[in-house]
């Protein structure tokens, strides 16, 4: 199956993951990988959007701005609501967590991305699955962010699911 942004194709290789904004397929034209996002407007009862592709493309800029480690975006195809970023090759941190790989260096470079956050009002969705380890750096693979709140910070809600906690571990149970 292939699918187009801005006229350019794409193979889909393989699903990613489904979140709750888009699918996200590891996509190749041949040569290189990337990875292209296709915008859902499935219902999400804990969370409320506006337009998502412009949303998606104002946090990339905002935490590009900031200084976060993510996957440069490439292209975007507004029309069909499509993002094409660039592939960090690696393990998530919650295949880290789930497979008892994890490092406490990835927690302290969560935090430095903390100091960069919080400063300009920014939280990022601190789920693990949205961090990748490419030589032994994590990146911020989703564009996610919201202005900052102490309750969904990295202290007090996203570190909860960085081991195998009680939460990660009901994560793990119900929805995996």
């Amino acid at each position: 199956m292939k699918l187009a942004v801005n006229e350019k194709e794409f193979s889909i290789e393989q699903l990613l993951g489904k979140g709750k904004g888009g699918y996200s397929y590891l996509v190749s034209d041949g040569e290189k990988e990337y990875v292209l996002k296709q915008i859902h407007h499935e219902p999400c009862d804990y969370y409320q959007f506006g337009n998502k592709i412009e949303a998606e493309v104002n946090d990339y800029k905002r935490l590009d701005s900031i200084g976060i480690p993510i996957p440069k975006m490439i292209d975007v195809d507004i029309k069909n609501e499509r993002i094409l970023k660039e592939y960090i090759e690696g393990e998530t941190i919650y295949q880290l967590v789930l497979n008892d790989k994890m490092q406490a260096e990835y927690i302290e470079q969560a935090k430095a991305m903390c100091k960069l956050l919080y400063p300009a009002n920014t939280n990022i969705d601190y789920f693990p699955t949205n961090f990748v380890v490419q030589d032994g750096i994590i990146y911020y693979i989703d564009f996610e962010c919201n202005n900052y709140t102490e309750e969904w910070n990295f202290e007090n809600w996203g570190i909860k699911y960085w081991s195998k906690t009680p939460e990660f571990m009901e994560y793990v149970h119900n929805y995996k």
